[in-house]
Order: structure tokens, then sequence, then C-alpha cells
């Protein structure tokens, strides 16, 4: 059953020699250290690289954001158009959404049994669902009220 050793064990990682000058059961005590130097420094290299890209990314976004102020600020009317636009759009994407989540959902075994029906189906609704999402999307961006600088009031 249980031949006396212990099921835990302590391990010293420090670069001394214990002081009773058994050998340790770690081995060779100046490797561990470099190799934990070695961890140490590479994910010193790993944390800059992160903060270089998140700099890039972070200065990419603040300059289309940018862009965006500036043109809702030269075009404020087409702003506003385009965020009644995206207000109205998204009724109606809702409700084609809804017809189409119907028609699958009623057609669903059809689908599963000829790839006919389902490329049909596909054929239909992709191109169209997807160019709607996409002129969505820019509406709603474009349309989207610019964000509140401190101090400043929400009535324009």
């Amino acid at each position: 059953m249980h031949d006396g050793s212990p099921f835990f064990t302590q391990v010293d990682i420090s670069a001394s020699t214990p002081a009773t000058g058994r050998p340790t059961q770690t081995g060779d005590l100046g490797e561990t250290n470099g190799l934990l130097r070695e961890l140490v420094e590479h994910t010193r290299k790993s944390n800059d690289l992160l903060l270089e890209i998140l700099a890039q990314v972070s200065l990419q976004h603040r300059q289309r954001a940018a862009e965006l102020k500036a043109w809702k600020e030269a075009n404020p009317q087409l702003a506003k158009s385009c965020r009644q636009a995206a207000e109205s759009l998204a009724r109606v994407h809702t409700e084609f959404l809804s017809s189409i989540a119907q028609e699958a959902a009623d057609n669903a075994e059809d689908f599963s049994d000829s790839e006919y029906a389902l490329g049909e189906f596909i054929d239909r609704y992709g191109p169209r669902l997807a160019h709607f999402n996409g002129v969505l999307q820019l509406f709603a961006q474009l349309g989207a009220p610019l964000p509140q600088q401190p101090g400043q009031s929400s009535e324009g």
C-alpha cells in the first residue's frame, strides 16, 4: 500500500544551497534560476510587443474616429439623415430577419434532405441580407451621434 515516502514534497527554488548540505531534489539550482530569468525576459519582450500592437491599433482607431467626426461636423444634415435612415431600416431589417427565420424553420427538414433547397434558400436571401447588413451598418456608423466631451451639453 504505502511505502512510507511522502506524497507531497517541498521544493526549494532559492539560489543558495540548503543549510543542511544535503542534495536538493530540484537538480541544478543555477540552471533553474537561469531558466526563470529567461522566462521573465521573454515575458517582458512579449509585453513590449503587445504594448506596441496596442499603440498601433489605438492610433488607427483614433485616426478613424477623427475622420468620422470631421465628416459629421462637415455634413451635419447628412449625418442626421443617416441616423433616421438607420432607425427606419433597423425596423425593416427586424421584419426581414423574422420572415427569413420563419421560412427557415418551416423548411428546415427540406434543407436537411435536399442540398438544392438549401442552396435555393441561400441564393434567394443571402446576397440581399449581406447587402442589407452592409447598408444598415454604414448608415448606423455615419449617423451615430458624436461622443460628448466632458462638460459639453447634450443639446446641439
